[in-house]
């Protein structure tokens, strides 16, 4: 029996056995996943390349019978070599590393489903070494489990050829250890597509066209395939004739919708921000601002515009005052607090030059000190006007359920 524990509460239990008898043996933790999942335990006995029934490998049947796979995926993993193996030993070890370390039934579940291949690996070589990487750059053990749920691809990932290499490079354009680990689980997918040498080659001109590090961080957490793009160039030039200083973090934001949005797309957002009042000048002048505003839905601009314009009757150009407004949520945020600021004009109480906007950018408790609390003969019915409408907000959410506390 081997074990290894990892740092603090972080225990990884691996057992070796002598090699299983041709009948695989019962196991309890394997029909405790299987129920969890709702899924018919594989009580097969083979342990040859085949099932009983003759009609699949044992492994094909074991991802039908235990993860749900169709035949069709599941012996397009086998086809692929991706899954091989004969008897339970090997998909056991597995499971019982992923819940000693604190990964749940449904957990496992959608790892096994992104990632197959898995099954056949040997823990305590493949995946552990990765999992004490993780942890001694401070990723928590709760971090693991969810940063691997979603993103499991990278412990399909060389540990000393890719990751390890990876994470010297861009350490210098994130804040924490934990920030690089973070970016490097969350885009593993694209690290993975490209070669170490273009990454390399590309961040190195990025910096050289005097991108800052924190322009680059950005571009690396958000779009990494930018970077990894063989016009990288053209984008660069691109961006700064529009106007944005490689020096500052805008520039690295402005990459990520240009590049992001095809002609025909960037085209239509524009022309929806001008079909509700917005110039040409207008655009560009909020755009160089805040770049994020590219990549607001063209659906979620008609419904702010449509509700601030028809319904409060407001100016549209107040908007370009505080672009980050299209990011907030229209039915929790804009809608209940457009409430209490349209009844505070209506009465008289809120002068009509007053910023429009500013009252968005406030926290909650700031907002209902400011505009609810602060009018003492009005603030019973301008709360329960607010709150109504946050009601209806999360209600809307739920499906039109009332929430329930």
């Amino acid at each position: 029996m081997l074990k290894w524990f990892l740092h603090k509460n972080v225990v990884l239990d691996l057992i070796t056995t002598k090699s299983q008898s041709t009948t695989p043996k019962f196991n309890p933790l394997l029909q405790h996943l299987n129920s969890s999942f709702s899924f018919r335990y594989c009580s097969t006995t083979t342990t040859t390349s085949q099932s009983e029934s003759g009609k699949h490998p044992f492994a094909v049947s074991y991802l039908i019978n235990n993860f749900g796979f169709s035949h069709e995926s599941a012996l397009k993993a086998f086809n692929q070599k991706r899954v091989r193996f004969n008897t339970l030993e090997k998909p056991n070890s597995v499971i019982k590393f992923f819940k000693n370390n604190g990964f749940s039934h449904s957990n496992i579940g959608i790892i096994i489903r992104k990632e197959p291949w898995l099954l056949s690996s040997q823990p305590h070589k493949r995946l552990l070494p990765k999992f004490q990487f993780f942890i001694s750059k401070g990723v928590s053990s709760s971090d693991i489990v969810s940063l691997l749920t979603a993103n499991p691809r990278i412990l399909h990932i060389s540990l000393e050829k890719r990751i390890i290499p990876l994470f010297e490079l861009l350490s210098k354009f994130f804040k924490t250890n934990k920030d690089v680990i973070f970016c490097l689980i969350r885009r593993s997918y694209g690290f993975s597509h490209y070669t170490y040498d273009r990454i390399v080659a590309n961040i190195n001109l990025m910096s050289a066209f005097g991108v800052c590090d924190s322009g680059i961080g950005s571009v690396l957490l958000i779009a990494p395939s930018i970077i990894c793009s063989t016009d990288l160039i053209d984008t660069l030039k691109e961006v700064k004739g529009l106007g944005f200083d490689p020096s500052n973090i805008t520039f690295g934001q402005a990459m990520i919708a240009k590049k992001g949005l095809s002609k025909k797309i960037w085209d239509e957002k524009v022309d929806t921000f001008k079909k509700w009042g917005w110039s040409d000048e207008a655009f560009f002048q909020v755009f160089r601002s805040r770049p994020n505003l590219m990549m607001v839905s063209i659906d979620k601009v008609n419904l702010l515009m449509s509700f601030w314009v028809n319904q409060l009757g407001w100016n549209s150009l107040a908007l370009t005052k505080m672009p980050q407004i299209f990011s907030y949520s229209l039915h929790k945020r804009i809608i209940p607090r457009a409430s209490v600021l349209q009844y505070l004009l209506m009465k008289g109480l809120r002068k009509n030059n007053a910023s429009l906007v500013t009252p968005f950018s406030y926290n909650e408790k700031m907002f209902l000190s400011k505009f609810v609390f602060s009018f003492k003969g009005e603030s019973d019915y301008l709360l329960k006007l607010y709150e109504e409408k946050m009601k209806l907000a999360y209600s809307e959410e739920n499906n039109g359920m009332p929430l329930t506390k």
